[in-house]
């Protein structure tokens, strides 16, 4: 137990990875730490709480966080980004298109998911798609230790991201391709029929020891991962046509 990272409201997973589940929608921030510098995965919901978790993520690590990474395009993992001036923003490719062109939309979507309009408004003017696109795989040197970013999508969107950690035990950030704390969610812009392999490829790249962090929820080990993974097949009818509807729900969280 890391006393001063709970102080804070982080939850410690290894040396060098940590997270925190934000308030409202459970969402889950993810937090690398190198030794050169410091990579934020999903920050957050708006430019208010962006700013307190840079705060946070500076005082616990004692640097200036550098990097951002995008595992998806909801409201509730990108419009925190705009507090983290100065930082590389990474993203699957295409994300950079899909946050310009439906700016309005995400706005809308927060504010129907319950983020102040004030807030949403704020955070969609001052919005910051990805500047570094992510095609297959793309390695970050924090200095001590190499992250790697990869484009495991579509699925839960068209454009997911996973970001694996390696370590005393690997650390796998899923984004909300993954979720603990409810069934996952399916909006209008899920990709049913490829989700699982998605999911498989999140296996792939943690192996059976890895940590791996939902969107949503507590961290879970691979066995839960599989389940989940055989469950989303079921319900989409992946082995069969592929072509079963969704399940209603949240559709932009």
């Amino acid at each position: 137990m890391d006393v001063r990272w709970e102080e804070e409201g982080w939850e410690r997973l290894t040396r060098r990875t940590g997270r925190k589940r934000l308030p409202g929608w459970d969402c889950t921030v993810g937090l690398v730490v190198g030794d050169e510098a410091v990579l934020v995965v999903d920050p957050g919901s708006s430019v208010r709480e962006g700013a307190s978790l840079r705060a946070e993520a500076e005082r616990l690590t004692g640097r200036r966080v550098t990097h951002i990474a995008f595992t998806h395009g909801h409201f509730d993992h990108v419009l925190g980004g705009a507090a983290f001036s100065g930082a590389e923003v990474y993203g699957a490719v295409g994300l950079d298109g899909e946050l310009v062109a439906g700016r309005e939309e995400l706005r809308d979507g927060a504010v129907r998911q319950g983020l102040d309009p004030a807030l949403a408004a704020e955070a969609t003017d001052l919005l910051v798609p990805p500047r570094h696109l992510v095609s297959g795989e793309w390695t970050l040197d924090l200095g001590g230790v190499q992250v790697l970013l990869a484009n495991v999508g579509p699925g839960h969107t068209h454009y997911d991201l996973a970001v694996f950690v390696p370590g005393e035990r690997e650390t796998v950030f899923c984004g909300d391709l993954v979720e603990e704390s409810g069934e996952p969610q399916a909006g209008t812009d899920a990709v049913p029929a490829q989700w699982p392999a998605a999911m498989d490829r999140l296996l792939a790249l943690g192996g059976e020891e890895a940590l791996y962090v939902p969107g949503h929820g507590a961290v879970v080990d691979a066995a839960f991962v599989r389940a989940q993974r055989d469950a989303l097949a079921a319900r989409f009818g992946v082995s069969g046509s592929g072509t079963s509807p969704l399940s209603p729900g949240r559709p932009d969280a």
